[in-house]
């Protein structure tokens, strides 16, 4: 599914969707997936990776927990949430083609006057690494003296680096740390374990903090 492709006549399955290449001429590759369509010159390979779910312009991922966590003063939790996932496909540097897997929902963040809208999911918290399409890796630190709980997680998500392997994307590694009644989020940009794919520069973005 994610990775490099021999641009010739084939079919590439990717999740719900389907990518049909067609060899016109020796030359000439003509690109298909849905209602799309594109004449490509050979002269690379195609590659198909993981995007974050920015939608239509979004700036940040809010993921609800199903159960809230409850975390004991100077301790730390680590886990999985699952996380929504969208697809470039590329020749070289260029993107040909984009689309969204699953559904797309959204919700706003804050208040009405001065809340923004960001891309909305809902998962478990799971210890063990689920069998999702996309994956977040979370360790929620809790550095202060009382006991915290955390019920969502809010993290930046455009120009995020994504991490891939044949089968599952994921996002960086995410930091959460609870010194206060405002969790603050860090997208480390960094790997959340050995062994997989970056689409791009692997760099952190800002923490951010969720003051709401």
């Amino acid at each position: 599914m994610f990775g490099e492709y021999e641009l010739k006549t084939r079919f590439i399955k990717v999740w719900d969707k389907k990518i049909h290449l067609t060899e016109e001429t020796e030359e000439i590759i003509v690109y298909r997936r849905d209602d799309v369509k594109r004449i490509i010159k050979k002269a690379d390979r195609l590659k198909i990776l993981p995007s974050p779910a920015v939608g239509y312009g979004v700036k940040l991922l809010m993921v609800r927990l199903n159960e809230p966590i409850a975390i004991p003063p100077k301790d730390a939790i680590s886990g999985y949430i699952e996380t929504p996932i969208e697809v470039d496909v590329k020749v070289g540097n260029l993107t040909i083609d984009h689309f969204l897997l699953g559904k797309e929902k959204y919700a706003l963040y804050g208040t009405v006057d001065v809340g923004v809208v960001t891309r909305y999911h809902k998962s478990e918290f799971y210890i063990k690494e689920p069998d999702s399409i996309g994956i977040a890796k979370v360790i929620v630190s809790n550095p202060s003296k009382e006991w915290k709980m955390l019920e969502r997680i809010v993290f930046p998500i455009k120009d995020s680096v994504m991490f891939y392997t044949e089968n599952k994307a994921y996002y960086p590694l995410l930091i959460v740390t609870l010194k206060t009644t405002a969790p603050e989020i860090n997208n480390t940009g960094k790997p959340p374990k050995e062994g997989l794919t970056p689409t791009r520069e692997t760099l952190s973005l800002p923490n951010f903090l969720m003051r709401w």
